[in-house]
């Protein structure tokens, strides 16, 4: 396998201490002011490796916390709950699991293999693997002209032609449940091509029973960070950039480290005064972000459910809350964890809290009966809402090219603004530990 520039740096920085430079990159960065936008997971990441090389380092957040789209809700004290990313996703070799080493972080494994599917209130075997599809959908796609959505190759398939309409509906069921969830696209808009572009660590994932933010705390700690800084536009000098924030106030700095949402990129709420390479911005205007978005139920004592980690709801309404987490099982506490996706995340986000929670509630009914309890509190995100994010992590839609997440990352303005973030990550899109690898790629690049 052959190499590229960016695959030898980052698999060299990753090979150095979690969370720094070796001294040769010390000598080059000494003194150089950096701006980093956003104080994510991958900022956090560029900023820790650039202040241990030598560099003037602050970090400029427009929330009143750190962590971005790592965020621990304390508002049930007894039970810290993860409103954003949960899961160490492989943790074998992963950077994040050295960081909750690191930080002391306590993790709790859990399981797809530990799992049970549920229609018409009893237990089922779910029959359909829609990745047995989905791999024939895309192998057909590879042939075609161009890139079509993932909906667009399985209804072509042929022997789609003979299957009613109830199996149709029953795929794509499935396919909300296995894929939509995964990668919080809509069918209709994920590449048939490249959705499922990307690495993964080995083993079982883990979560954080005392909250994820403990991470972003820990890697923040010894940096200088603003929050409340709302970045507005980025305009090149000579020398550096010149940073704007709402307010009025503006900076100048050697470089900066652009870590800020596909969602906000693609928003328009920063300006560039300067236009970005057209890959860039190409890879901006392309690529999808998505949601999924959760609600946590907690009830008055631990709910009668089977021990399993996971439930699946296969019935209707399929495409709401279709898919559980049983932290009651998980952590041992007296909350389910409930997901919405794709497109139906978004309907659901205009709903009340009142009407969400009794949709919820109706979907553990479906599946352990109408005597199910009703819960006595709940916690609701609503990502695509948050100005600041716009969404929860992105995707590979159709039509974005093969190379958009690396023509995404990296330098632009001979050097003076470097990207990174989730979205920049070729090899671990969409995750916390490819945010933050893709920081410590910027800072290789400053």
């Amino acid at each position: 396998m052959t190499l590229s520039r960016r695959g030898i740096l980052s698999r060299t920085l990753a090979g150095l201490a979690a969370f720094g430079l070796s001294s040769p990159a010390h000598a080059k960065t000494a003194g150089k002011s950096v701006a980093v936008i956003g104080a994510g997971m991958a900022g956090l990441a560029a900023a820790g490796a650039l202040a241990r090389a030598g560099a003037d380092v602050t970090l400029y957040e427009a929330r009143n916390r750190i962590g971005g789209r790592v965020v621990t809700s304390t508002l049930w004290p007894d039970l810290p709950c993860d409103l954003g990313a949960s899961w160490i996703h492989g943790p074998n070799g992963n950077p994040i699991k050295k960081l909750a080493k690191a930080a002391g972080a306590a993790t709790v494994r859990t399981s797809y293999e530990s799992s049970a599917a549920f229609a018409g209130g009893k237990k089922v075997y779910n029959e359909i693997d829609p990745w047995e599809w989905v791999e024939d959908a895309g192998d057909a796609a590879a042939r075609a002209p161009a890139d079509i959505s993932l909906k667009e190759a399985l209804i072509a398939l042929r022997v789609m032609n003979v299957k009613t309409a109830a199996d149709i509906d029953l795929l794509a069921a499935n396919v909300h449940l296995a894929i939509e969830h995964e990668y919080g696209g809509d069918w209709g808009s994920l590449s048939a091509r490249h959705f499922d572009m990307g690495e993964e660590f080995a083993g079982e994932d883990v979560l954080f029973p005392n909250g994820y933010g403990a991470l972003a705390t820990y890697a923040a700690q010894g940096l200088t960070i603003k929050t409340g800084a709302k970045v507005t536009r980025l305009t090149p000098t000579d020398t550096g950039v010149t940073i704007d924030f709402a307010g009025g106030q503006s900076i100048r700095a050697d470089a900066a480290i652009v870590t800020l949402p596909l969602g906000v990129l693609q928003s328009g709420r920063v300006a560039f005064g300067q236009p970005l390479a057209r890959k860039r911005q190409a890879a901006i205007d392309t690529l999808g972000m998505g949601l999924l978005n959760k609600v946590f139920l907690r009830f008055d004592k631990k709910p009668d459910v089977p021990s399993v980690d996971w439930f699946e709801k296969l019935d209707a309404p399929r495409k709401l809350f279709p898919e559980w987490v049983n932290l009651a099982h998980v952590l041992g506490a007296p909350v389910l964890l409930g997901f919405n996706a794709a497109a139906s995340a978004d309907d659901l986000e205009t709903a009340s809290d009142k009407e969400t929670v009794s949709a919820a509630t109706d979907a553990l009914r479906a599946m352990f009966g109408s005597r199910f309890p009703a819960p006595i509190a709940s916690q609701i995100t609503r990502w695509r809402a948050d100005p600041l994010a716009l969404g929860s992590y992105s995707y590979h839609a159709v039509g974005a090219a093969r190379t958009a997440r690396d023509d995404l990352a990296g330098a632009d303005w001979d050097g003076r603004i470097v990207f990174a973030g989730e979205a920049c990550s070729p090899d671990h899109p969409s995750t916390v530990h490819g945010a933050w690898m893709s920081g410590l790629e910027a800072a290789g690049e400053i």
